[in-house]
């Protein structure tokens, strides 16, 4: 006797990978599907060509490989990482939107600018440690860090920022301070439009990151004043640290990868293993080494996600020790 061919069809179709998220039928979830299976969005607050984007792009040409699908950069500016955190909190916590993250966005957290808390973010993997540097204009009156600081003296030093109250603004707040002069922020996009108006004049000063600055900085169209850490950097040994010079204002930009709580558990061991992957491939290796920044700064999920909370913590202690916060 044969058998009804609507039960087989039955039969086959309940024993086939279940492709809901890709055909859009009804009766089988996205959580069914093997992860991933469709592409992942790495969403970035900086604007393109900053430090951030670059090494969002040269971390996916390795990751989409090791993931098995395709992985875009979504840019998502303004607020200084609000409109990136806000835009990811509006999406699944399924693990196919993921966040590039600063201390700029833990600024702003501190600052309760967003919808989500810190309590929110799960780190993924680290990607870099870069320091900042406080650069000029290649072509101005500005040749060291003391006629910077002399300029201050007599009127209010243009420092350009990607965020008011972001790392960099919080940087050139506490040089100011320590060297008892005069800054005004003037905020900008990214590190890209910073250092573009570096370039044409419209600022004094900023602080870039080297991976932003390095190119510019060679061709002599942006000048290097000081490194704002305690050791100088391989690529420009000439140019002195903070500490050296008398100053005890440290500050880097450390770059990571973040999804938010509620993101199942398995589709975060599989994010942090692409990412990591993607983060050692030769494409990423050229890229920190093009820009001076060493391998060093790559973590995974322990060492990055208990480091979120330190840098919270600093943020918050920065702040209130400006007096960007109330006690």
């Amino acid at each position: 006797m044969r058998s009804d061919p609507r039960a087989r069809l039955s039969r086959v179709a309940g024993s086939l990978l279940c492709v809901a998220v890709l055909s859009g039928s009804a009766g089988c979830t996205d959580r069914d599907a093997e992860f991933p299976a469709r592409p992942i969005d790495v969403v970035t607050h900086a604007s393109p060509g900053g430090g951030t984007d670059l090494t969002a792009r040269s971390m996916i040409a390795g990751a989409r490989e090791a993931l098995g699908v395709d992985m875009a950069v979504v840019f998502k500016g303004g607020g200084g990482g609000v409109v990136a955190m806000n835009y990811v909190d509006d999406h699944p916590r399924d693990g196919y939107t993921i966040m590039a993250i600063t201390p700029t966005h833990l600024f702003a957290l501190a600052r309760g600018q967003s919808a989500i808390t810190i309590d929110d973010l799960i780190g993924i993997a680290r990607a870099t440690e870069d320091p900042l540097v406080v650069t000029t204009g290649g072509v101005n009156e500005i040749h060291t860090l003391a006629d910077l600081i002399a300029l201050g003296h007599r009127r209010s030093i243009k420092w350009g920022t990607g965020l008011v109250g972001g790392i960099d603004h919080v940087a050139g707040l506490a040089l100011a301070g320590a060297a008892a002069t005069q800054l005004s922020a003037v905020p900008f996009n990214g590190g890209g439009e910073v250092a573009a108006n570096l370039i044409g004049g419209n600022i004094d000063a900023a602080a870039l990151n080297l991976s932003e600055a390095l190119d510019e900085i060679e061709r002599g169209a942006l000048r290097g004043l000081a490194v704002m850490s305690r050791e100088r950097l391989e690529l420009i040994p000439d140019v002195p640290t903070t500490v050296e010079l008398g100053y005890e204002a440290v500050f880097a930009t450390v770059r990571g990868y973040v999804v938010l709580r509620g993101t199942p558990e398995d589709r975060i061991e599989r994010l942090e293993q692409g990412l990591l992957a993607g983060l050692r491939a030769p494409v990423y290796e050229a890229y920190l080494s093009g820009v001076g920044l060493s391998s060093d700064g790559i973590a995974g999920r322990e060492i990055w996600d208990a480091q979120i909370r330190v840098l919270y913590g600093q943020a918050r202690d920065a702040m209130l020790k400006l007096g960007m916060l109330a006690q």
